[in-house]
């Protein structure tokens, strides 16, 4: 038999959502103090959930925007990316599936400082992380196909990354320099002693001319 009255049923199904949303939110509280070891829970999987981290860094709730930042900041410290790719909002009582667009994280902001071998670079990210690109948080470039560009990646935590803002990229590309790598010459970056290659020089050449 037809539901009689389809926009009750709609209304429930919202209501039971924006219930398990608040349960949610609580556990994230109580396990999200400070940066909690997500990666040593092994909760049961509930399911994946409409929620979705898009490109440019925003969260949304079945279609809708999360407008309020702290809850946001309070999801971020509670995601974890596992073998299988997906990435999941972790609790020690539970685990449930959310979507990525790209990276979970985008880096907004650069500090660097010092020159050559001693040049550190230390990114902030829409979320609050603050890493400094070296051993550990390594800084990645992967060729864009569609648009024949670059988007760089920095490691957060985890198996997460942050994208790095267009903005931040060009100002980082600014402190670049050409360096031998395995007998290659290359346009890299520097930081904490580690060098990461972003294109070989003879492409940027290329580029410039």
């Amino acid at each position: 038999m037809a539901n009689p009255f389809p926009e009750r049923q709609e209304t429930l199904a919202a209501a039971a959502d924006s219930r398990g949303l608040e349960a949610l939110i609580s556990r994230a509280a109580r396990a999200g103090k400070g940066l909690p070891p997500v990666e040593r829970w092994n909760p049961p999987f509930c399911g994946d959930i409409d929620m979705e981290i898009r490109q440019d860094g925003t969260w949304f709730y079945m279609g809708t925007p999360i407008g309020r930042m702290p809850l946001v900041q309070l999801f971020s410290t509670v995601l974890r990316k596992d073998e299988d790719g997906k990435t999941y909002l972790v609790t020690p009582v539970e685990r449930v599936g959310i979507r990525v667009a790209d990276a979970p994280f985008v880096a907004v902001e650069a500090d660097i400082s010092g020159e050559g071998g001693e040049q550190a670079i230390t990114l902030r990210t829409n979320v609050g992380d603050v890493v400094e690109v070296g051993p550990g948080h390594p800084l990645r470039f992967v060729d864009e196909a569609e648009t024949g560009g670059l988007k760089p990646y920095v490691l957060v935590r985890g198996r997460l990354e942050a994208l790095v803002a267009r903005s931040v990229m060009y100002e980082l590309v600014g402190h670049g320099e050409e360096i031998m790598v395995d007998g290659t010459l290359v346009f890299a970056l520097r930081s904490r002693g580690e060098v990461y290659p972003i294109m070989p020089a003879d492409s940027l050449k290329r580029l410039s001319a």
